[in-house]
């Protein structure tokens, strides 16, 4: 799958374009590296997203076919940790 459909369809970033922007800017990135919106997404993989004044880490549990609906989200995708920039920094 995807990586800018994945990061929409389990709700990491709300829209497509925003995810394809955001990983076109290099804030998006599989396990460390720095990805393309075309990148191929694995079950098992760490996704990172540096946006905003944040830096959100899951880890991929299962790749949707569709958008997930808000209350299973956590099925597809857990939250690892989300830190302030300022605190990465630091």
């Amino acid at each position: 799958m995807r990586l800018d459909q994945f990061l929409s369809n389990v709700g990491c970033i709300p829209r497509r374009t925003q995810a394809k922007q955001a990983c076109d800017e290099g804030l998006v990135e599989i396990d460390g590296e720095i990805a393309k919106p075309a990148a191929s997404v694995q079950v098992g993989q760490q996704v990172t997203i540096k946006t905003g004044m944040r830096v959100r880490k899951y880890r991929v549990l299962q790749l949707p076919e569709r958008p997930v609906p808000r209350k299973k989200r956590d099925e597809y995708s857990e939250l690892l940790s989300s830190q302030r920039i300022d605190e990465v920094e630091s």
